[in-house]
């Protein structure tokens, strides 16, 4: 639990955060508490599971022990929870009123409850993924379980799912599809950083192994990036999100292969450097406005980059 809550601080190196710093930067705190808001409430659902699903079925069905001890055993952990004690700290101290302090514990209990009594392996809408008609489809629809399993794609998917709703509704003037299409595409971006965080040594013995060039591998993790971008900006603006994850990539590649490292399921994605997520998030903002403000054919020279990136990083990947 404690390596588990230190690693659930890996949101400030996150772009989005990075974003929501800019924004107060600017003085925009409105912008800043949103996000904010945002990140705490995605965090919310895995900081609440139940600790005891951490540790290996098989390792607990060896202790010796009684159904009565493991249900006494299954309330104590509450305590290793710090959400309960976050709770707990807002009911002692009347933070907030008892009808918001009801609610975020009605939450927690099912985020707590629910995983306790959830069967083996990984639920059926996780591995149901969608086929391809394309030889790289196995990678890529593991690929897109692996973007599942980052926060970043929740919070990308709440900002999407708002948007939507309010362009339903008619209330989203047309001025803000492109701001909103590139703050989704900028919460998807750190993963385009570390393609290879969720893959682990075996992962990139297991692709070295495979009797496909390397740039077929970098292909599969970015056809499962655009998938999911498009997916969500489909609503709002296609093109300008489209444009902002060829730059995002073209960088990402850069970043994934010169400076790889582990990241965690279940948690918001890490880049090595504030800078360059900023520089990142610079260049995708100044595409998804060229492609909409400019021409639609500003979106060729994003695709000729994000090419040409592939191609050379491809080959530092082989070497690496």
């Amino acid at each position: 639990m404690r390596r588990g809550g230190k690693s659930a601080g890996s949101f400030a190196s996150n772009n989005l955060f990075v974003l929501a710093v800019t924004l107060l930067v600017f003085k925009d705190r409105e912008g800043f508490a949103a996000i904010s808001v945002l990140i705490a409430a995605i965090l919310f659902f895995p900081l609440s599971a139940d600790p005891l699903r951490k540790l290996p079925r098989a390792r607990m069905a060896v202790w010796p022990i009684g159904r009565l001890e493991r249900g006494l055993l299954r309330i104590l952990s509450i305590a290793l929870n710090p959400v309960a004690w976050v709770l707990a700290w807002l009911a002692l101290r009347k933070a907030v009123t008892w009808e918001l302090w009801a609610a975020v514990a009605l939450l927690f209990a099912v985020a707590f409850a629910i995983p306790g009594r959830a069967g083996e392996g990984r639920p059926a809408w996780f591995r149901a993924m969608p086929h391809f008609p394309v030889a790289l489809d196995q990678l890529i629809r593991n690929n897109l379980r692996q973007t599942f399993a980052t926060l970043d794609f929740y919070c990308a998917l709440a900002i999407a799912a708002g948007g939507f709703a309010f362009r339903c509704a008619g209330s989203l003037p047309p001025a803000a599809f492109l701001p909103m299409s590139l703050v989704v595409t900028m919460a998807l971006s750190t993963y385009a950083t570390n393609l290879f965080g969720l893959d682990g040594t075996t992962g990139m013995t297991r692709y070295r192994l495979l009797p496909i060039a390397a740039w077929q591998v970098l292909a599969a993790k970015d056809a499962a990036f655009l998938l999911v971008t498009i997916a969500l900006t489909l609503a709002l603006s296609p093109m300008a999100a489209l444009a902002a994850a060829f730059v995002g990539l073209a960088y990402g590649h850069y970043a994934s292969v010169a400076h790889r490292h582990a990241d965690a399921r279940w948690r918001f994605a890490t880049s090595k450097g504030l800078a360059g997520g900023l520089l990142q998030m610079v260049a995708m903002a100044l595409a998804g406005a060229a492609v909409i403000d400019g021409s639609p054919w500003a979106l060729v020279p994003c695709a000729g980059l994000y090419a040409w990136s592939t191609w050379h990083w491809s080959r530092g990947f082989e070497t690496a």
